[in-house]
């Protein structure tokens, strides 16, 4: 191995396959810097979430909770109303989510 042709041989291929894995880290850079600007393009164009939640039954048809938006116990079933809608549904007798208190947010006093 102390022959300087050899050596140099050895090095050579070092360089390629060096080039080789700089040239897959970059591409994995561009992956990524794509992906970040699909990510954040998703972010800005999400719809605001709603201010107030009615949570349905699972029949789907029959309220069974309002919620403040963006509880974090809402179920999938949640749909986003106004502030009248939602208002309008406590005083219906619809239960207001006990972890967001979406009757204090709303003025209805604990009685």
């Amino acid at each position: 191995m102390n022959d300087p042709e050899s050596r140099l041989a050895l090095l050579r291929f070092l360089e390629r396959v060096q080039e080789r894995d700089l040239a897959r880290t970059r591409r994995w850079i561009v992956d990524e810097e794509r992906r970040q600007t699909e990510r954040h393009r998703g972010l800005q164009a999400r719809p605001p979430s709603p201010d107030w939640l009615i949570e349905r039954g699972l029949s789907g048809q029959e309220a069974v909770y309002v919620h403040v938006g963006g509880c974090w116990n809402a179920g999938r079933r949640s749909r986003g109303v106004d502030r009248d809608r939602a208002r309008r549904a406590l005083t219906d007798g619809i239960k207001a989510c006990p972890q967001c208190r979406p009757d204090t947010e709303l003025g209805f006093v604990d009685g």
